[in-house]
């Protein structure tokens, strides 16, 4: 279910995985190759546990891949269209948080959309820190849904980092959560190695913490953009 190939860019590197706590979650990623130069970034978390996460998941990942043609040109259009397939084909309650972007290889700009998604860090190669946070609800919960499409310029050495709440809700023996804190502190540490490399340690980090009991999924993606 996860991406089997990923498109290369001249002006950016990235990574993704995700490490489920039970056979099957309700974590998703994806990089979606949207023609033109553009690469789509997505990352959500649907409701529930298990077998139920799962399905869910599944039906968001199909719904955001049969309707990415339109993404291009319409990304408010195409995450409204998601947002009413979800809704018309899962139960009541059932609902998903979403991060989709858009970024342009020549540009180098990121467009996207927050749909109750932990705010993804923006790790500035002059060591300042962004959150892009929320710019809408969560997705399948509301028929009559909208959402607005922010963008903001990366720049050579800019670090993106795209989680679920299984990193930064791990907890330790005494029931301290890893927290946003310290995955900032665990980007900054880990800022020199490439994508792949980097969530490797962010991930080592997160299990030594927690005594390597994991309680939920874990999905991470980093995303740099290259150095001139």
């Amino acid at each position: 279910m996860f991406p089997q190939t990923i498109p290369q860019l001249e002006t950016l590197e990235y990574a993704g995985t995700c490490i489920q706590a039970r056979d099957v979650g309700g974590d998703y990623y994806d990089f979606l190759n949207l023609g033109q130069e553009r690469l789509g970034l997505v990352i959500g978390d649907t409701s529930g546990k298990g077998i139920a996460a799962a399905l869910l998941m599944a039906n968001l990942q199909a719904n955001l891949r049969s309707q990415s043609a339109i993404a291009l040109e319409h990304p408010q259009r195409f995450l409204q269209s998601v947002n009413q397939l979800f809704y018309a084909n899962t139960a009541e309650s059932a609902y998903a948080t979403l991060f989709f972007a858009e970024y342009h290889d020549k540009k180098c700009r990121l467009r996207y959309a927050n749909c109750g998604h932990y705010s993804p860090l923006l790790l500035r190669n002059d060591h300042t820190l962004e959150r892009l946070g929320s710019t809408s609800t969560v997705l399948g919960l509301f028929n009559e849904w909208d959402c607005s499409i922010e963008e903001v310029a990366l720049r050579p050495g800019d670090t993106l980092a795209l989680y679920t709440d299984g990193i930064t809700d791990s907890f330790n023996e005494t029931g301290d959560d890893f927290g946003e804190p310290l995955l900032i502190e665990a980007l900054q540490r880990h800022r020199h190695l490439s994508p792949q490399p980097m969530i490797d340690a962010i991930v080592n980090e997160v299990r030594q913490f927690s005594s390597g009991e994991q309680h939920d999924d874990m999905t991470l993606i980093i995303a740099r953009c290259k150095q001139a």
